[in-house]
């Protein structure tokens, strides 16, 4: 359901149609979930703590005064509910709740995510953070995923974006620690079998600090193994860890048997739908799946559409058409068969920088006119600029992992009519090229660092240039949908001189490298990846690997 649906669904909602509210709790039972879940390190009072939330949020949903800030609305209800619980607990409660913990949210990802390698080494360094950490990086996590923006996590914590920059670098460095000591801990140092003799196997701030300076002093623990990878690129892509089959209608009706619990939802006007959702996991993991907009998700790769094979990559062409896995049968001797459409950029290599792009083709010029005039700059989610007309166009990537790193939700084209073709590509760098920095190390120029994190695209986007270039037989929108990383377009219409001037400046001019044809002059031309016909209401559903008709 996209942003333009949830207002609705939430302004009918709040004028009390139950089927509404049925979705409400429906389709945010499981951030919710996994926001408390993962700030209580899945202790026994999240499904206590859940129930309250979902309850208080439907309680007072007629306050709500603007649909759209819902989703933060309710994220800072399960923070405040977080925060009264941790104020309500004893030293006495303490003890006797570590006995009775369930399995923490660390246990929980890992076995209900099947996390391998550093990803699961992430989720069990959580258990090694104060509660504070923990409730930030509930937020943080999601955020990486899409899920949250920096402005909302800001919110729910109750601190400005700025003071939320600082206090998430703060929490990441103290996880990047943890995992630190997660890894020692499964090393075979002996040193650290001494340290730990007396240690109960409870992670606590005591004993991390003990760890850390252990692995800090000790050149076995601290030396390199492993390359380890930030951790916002391995939490990019981790789904909504599933609402547990235990939750169920008796939690939100305050602890009242199935039986009961489903009569009482019956008399409240609470659909069958909803009760479903609460009885059994609410996500569904399958393989192919990614997370979008709004909290939905949808299959990048459909059953009824073979996954793209990748082309070998050349400096002339970096993509063909991909060999269907089924017979297709041959076109009538008396019509001819259209090719355009059936050619998709695929995921390639950066070509050597020292090679000399193919030659461009030249294709018609009458001139093309934008929307957003000569130069438009879109820097926000929903921005978009249509363009008109026949020729060329430059898009020129500004990504922004200083200001937020994590996912990147792709731009899309959409409601074309005509043709699109993916011509070029320039600016003397693609956006992952590295380059020494003078210190002897290298670091990646425009999708982040280790100092300020990675940007991380969706498993399978082909890689971005600073310049990339496109020719346009028609017209087409290209809308920003920006979500979780920060990045922003400048779109310019061009011409096919400055196309080519751009793309044969190589590193003897002080580029990193030559730029790329693409183009081979007919419509088996690459066309983009995220393109269609269609004008759908959130331009950020679109498929990776679209589908075109002539």
């Amino acid at each position: 359901m996209d942003g333009r649906q949830w207002r609705t669904t939430i302004a009918a909602a709040q004028a009390g149609d139950r089927r509404a509210l049925d979705e409400l709790v429906e389709g945010w039972l499981p951030l919710v979930y996994n926001v408390v879940g993962r700030a209580l390190n899945g202790h026994a009072d999240v499904d206590d703590v859940v129930q309250e939330t979902m309850l208080r949020a439907v309680g007072n949903l007629g306050s709500l005064r603007d649909p759209d800030s819902f989703r933060s609305w309710l994220v800072a209800i399960a923070m405040r509910q977080i925060r009264d619980r941790a104020r309500r607990r004893t030293s006495e409660s303490l003890a006797e709740d570590a006995a009775h913990d369930a399995a923490d949210f660390a246990e929980l990802t890992v076995l209900r995510l099947q996390l391998e390698g550093q990803r699961r080494e992430v989720a069990e360094a959580v258990r090694w953070l104060d509660d504070e950490d923990r409730q930030l990086l509930s937020l943080w996590w999601l955020e990486v995923a899409g899920e949250l923006t920096r402005r909302e996590l800001a919110s729910a914590v109750g601190i400005s974006r700025q003071h939320a920059a600082v206090r998430v670098q703060r929490m990441k460095a103290r996880l990047e620690t943890a995992r630190g000591i997660v890894r020692a801990l499964d090393s075979s140092c002996p040193e650290l079998r001494e340290v730990t003799a007396r240690w109960d196997g409870q992670p606590d701030s005591v004993w991390r600090k003990r760890l850390a300076r252990h692995i800090r002093d000790c050149r076995y623990c601290s030396g390199p193994h492993e390359k380890v990878v930030p951790a916002e690129r391995l939490l990019v892509g981790l789904a909504l860890v599933p609402v547990p089959v235990g939750f169920t209608l008796s939690l939100v009706f305050g602890g009242k048997t199935a039986a009961a619990a489903t009569t009482a939802a019956t008399a409240a006007g609470w659909s069958a739908k909803v009760i479903g959702a609460l009885t059994k996991p609410a996500v569904a993991m399958t393989a192919g799946a990614t997370m979008v907009a709004g909290g939905a998700y949808v299959a990048t790769q459909p059953p009824d559409e073979p996954r793209p094979r990748a082309a070998a990559p050349t400096t002339s062409s970096t993509a063909r058409p991909a060999p269907s896995p089924t017979p297709t049968p041959s076109p009538s001797p008396t019509r001819k068969a259209s090719l355009y459409g059936t050619v998709v950029d695929t995921v390639d290599q950066a070509p050597d920088p020292n090679a000399r792009p193919a030659a461009l083709p030249r294709r018609p010029e009458s001139g093309v006119t934008s929307t957003g005039g000569a130069r438009a700059v879109m820097q926000h989610r929903g921005e978009s600029v249509t363009l008109s007309g026949q020729g060329y166009v430059l898009v020129r990537w500004q990504i922004a992992p200083h200001d937020r790193p994590g996912g990147l939700v792709m731009p899309t084209w959409t409601g074309l009519k005509g043709k699109l073709f993916h011509v070029a590509s320039g600016g003397g760098r693609r956006m992952d090229d590295v380059y020494a920095d003078g210190s002897g190390r290298g670091y990646v120029t425009g999708m982040g660092g280790p100092d300020i994190g990675y940007t991380v695209l969706p498993e399978g986007t082909q890689q971005m240039w600073q310049n990339e270039y496109f020719y346009v037989d028609g017209s087409v929108t290209l809308t920003v949908n920006e979500r979780g990383a920060s990045y922003g377009l400048a779109v310019f219409p061009t011409k096919w001189d400055a196309v080519n001037k751009d793309i044969t400046t190589g590193p003897a001019q002080g580029a990193i490298r030559y730029g790329l044809t693409r183009d081979n002059g007919k419509d088996t031309a690459p066309v983009p990846q995220y393109v269609t016909r269609a004008t759908p209401a959130d331009h950020a559903t679109i498929r990776q690997r679209s589908r075109l008709t002539s």
